[in-house]
């Protein structure tokens, strides 16, 4: 019983730390957006004693933030939705086809997602030139995928292989192709894997940072990163605008994963389990 209680006790001490480490930057980044000048430069406190919104009026008047809030969305949204459809296909081909070389196919997958982006952005920027895509959306489209396929299609070839195959062999005995079966019977009973992928492939999307600064140089195209960085000029930290402008950036991120976290949840419990 003292076993049982000592380990219930050291579980929530645990989860409360990491509540704490997680939620203290929050709330300083909040905090700090909503704060004066005079109390962030002259009479520092911990709350805002008048709390205002003239940083983010500010980020968004005249920086222009909201451009590329929309060009972050815009490029995530489209990475998103090619990844999941090549992702799909290319989990499905490994999973349930037998050919030969399909193990090392999956093993250069996973290599090539923990591959750095540094080691790739040369070869990139030489083939988004050659098309000429440079300083566009339709670029960072393009290289996304470089890391999002590989991820989501890993995750997914877990998820896939979690469905008895027993299943799509009933429904090609009722008349189904193989392709019917993933469409009538795998992708419907993967949906909360294909989903969670779906989110974070987006979120890898929106946060990515190397490949935008390389890629785009103008300022209708720049993505909500570089442009956060930009408001940094030389030894400078506006904080006040760079804190609301980060909240403002945080939204569609937290509204995305509230509405999808039992998709998430279920997504990377069974991808653990039989991946």
């Amino acid at each position: 019983m003292r076993e049982t209680l000592s380990i219930r006790v050291t579980t929530y001490a645990l989860l409360a730390l990491f509540v704490f480490m997680v939620a203290v930057p929050l709330f300083w980044m909040v905090t700090t957006a909503l704060k004066t000048n005079k109390d962030l430069y002259e009479d520092f406190t911990y709350l805002p004693r008048h709390p205002t919104l003239q940083h983010f009026i500010r980020v968004i008047e005249r920086d222009g933030l909201l451009t590329n809030i929309w060009n972050s969305f815009a490029v995530a949204s489209v990475t998103t939705a090619v990844t999941v459809v090549v992702s799909a296909f290319a989990a499905f081909s490994i999973v349930r086809y037998k050919y030969r070389g399909r193990e090392w196919i999956g093993r250069f997958i996973l290599f090539k997602y923990v591959l750095p982006t540094a080691m790739l952005f040369v070869s990139l920027y030489a083939i988004v030139v050659a098309l000429g895509l440079g300083n566009t959306l339709k670029s960072l489209m393009l290289t996304y995928l470089s890391f999002t396929v590989p991820f989501c299609t890993w995750m997914l070839m877990g998820y896939f292989r979690s469905i008895p195959p027993e299943l799509e062999e009933h429904a090609m005995v009722d008349g189904c192709t193989k392709i019917g079966a993933l469409f009538r019977i795998l992708l419907p009973l993967s949906a909360p894997g294909i989903v969670a992928s779906a989110i974070f492939s987006f979120t890898l999307a929106w946060n990515e940072f190397l490949l935008a600064l390389v890629f785009t140089t103008d300022q209708t195209t720049m993505t909500v990163p570089i442009k956060l960085s930009m408001m940094v000029v030389g030894d400078q930290y506006i904080w006040g605008q760079l804190m609301a402008g980060a909240v403002l950036a945080s939204v569609p991120i937290v509204i995305l994963y509230f509405i999808g976290q039992r998709f998430v949840v279920q997504g990377l419990a069974a991808g653990s389990v039989k991946g």
